[in-house]
């Protein structure tokens, strides 16, 4: 098998704050290769964006990374010094972000930001960093990019804009491109053509992509693998398919259960996760989602689930602990819906 392009081991992020020290993150790892899109899903608070903060190596004091490596291409990038990481931003790895009015300096002609990001990273002229520019943008899907190259982003509507970003972060050729949220702010149909335009560049320049996003209809349409994020950490991870049709731990369950299809009864009821997600001050020992998992036996409230191979998912639950005797005989429960109530 190929060496992943990125390859996250046991990665930690706290915030230090007066109250203490507050675990964001806290021993996540996942590999993406070439070409592949990995989803990362979960609710708000669950870490998405400051894992991928961690991997561009965005994350600001108080703000510190902890433990853990992260590599790309082979090479370990979480310590690198400041200059270091910024020669490989932009270059090596390229950022999505979900408001692109963030991205583009709006006292700035769109042709301007892309040329000078084109020559930051290339040894082209201004001449051949202009037609790279244009080359760009008519591969993401800018109508008459000869002449609208020359507008400001106010001229771009939510859309264009969002695709002008995705050709700043297609500037350098880069290996990995981490998007966060990029379809949030936009319409449905801007938003299939965005998914479809994700998918296309990733399988044309076999870019590695991490699709940040609390859309699973998002994930669906665009990823190959999918890590369910829960306060800080990875409670499934697996091929996409399998993970929506065949959720294993109970709160992937919960998620999927939420999400209305269109062959939805008028007797079917959605699944209510029950409670919320605990505040980074007060995260619960053991398995963090136990307040809320109707599964959830004394283990729970004591031991911290380690990741689990089962299947072709890795999923951190006790429930699949082969040597538990009572996980066993938590399974024949692991059916029920989780409204029915919360273990205490």
């Amino acid at each position: 098998m190929s060496e992943p392009v990125l390859s996250v081991r046991d990665l930690r992020v706290e915030f230090v704050t007066r109250r203490g020290i507050l675990k964001a993150i806290d021993g996540v790892s996942f590999d993406i290769a070439k070409g592949e899109v990995l989803g990362v899903v979960g609710e708000s608070g669950a870490g998405k964006s400051v894992t991928g903060s961690a991997v561009i190596g965005l994350i600001d004091p108080p703000g510190r990374i902890a433990g853990g490596e992260v590599r790309l291409g082979g090479q370990r990038i979480d310590n690198l010094s400041p200059e270091a990481m910024r020669r490989v931003r932009g270059k090596r790895i390229g950022m999505i972000f979900q408001d692109p009015l963030t991205s583009l300096n709006p006292l700035y002609r769109v042709g301007e930001q892309l040329v000078e990001t084109i020559q930051t990273h290339t040894n082209l002229s201004n001449a051949g960093a202009r037609k790279r520019a244009i080359e760009l943008l008519a591969e993401v899907g800018i109508p008459a990019p000869e002449r609208r190259i020359d507008g400001y982003p106010h001229e771009f509507s939510g859309g264009m804009r969002q695709r002008v970003v995705i050709a700043l972060a297609l500037c350098a050729e880069p290996e990995l491109i981490i998007a966060d949220e990029p379809t949030t702010a936009l319409d449905v149909s801007v938003q299939a053509q965005i998914i479809s335009l994700l998918k296309r560049l990733g399988r044309e320049h076999g870019t590695a992509i991490m699709l940040v996003t609390h859309d699973m209809g998002v994930i669906a349409e665009t990823a190959d693998r999918v890590a369910v994020m829960y306060s800080g950490r990875i409670a499934e991870i697996g091929p996409v398919r399998q993970v929506v049709q065949t959720p294993l731990h109970p709160y992937a369950k919960g998620l999927m259960g939420a999400i209305p299809t269109l062959v939805q009864s008028s007797d079917d009821r959605l699944v209510q996760i029950p409670g919320s997600m605990p505040r980074l001050s007060a995260i619960p020992p053991g398995c963090p989602f136990h307040p809320r998992c109707p599964h959830a036996w004394d283990r729970c409230s004591r031991d911290r689930p380690d990741p689990i191979q089962h299947a072709e998912h890795r999923v951190a639950c006790h429930l699949y602990d082969a040597n538990d005797p009572t996980a066993k005989a938590h399974m024949i429960h692991t059916h029920a819906p989780l409204e029915e109530g919360v273990a205490s």
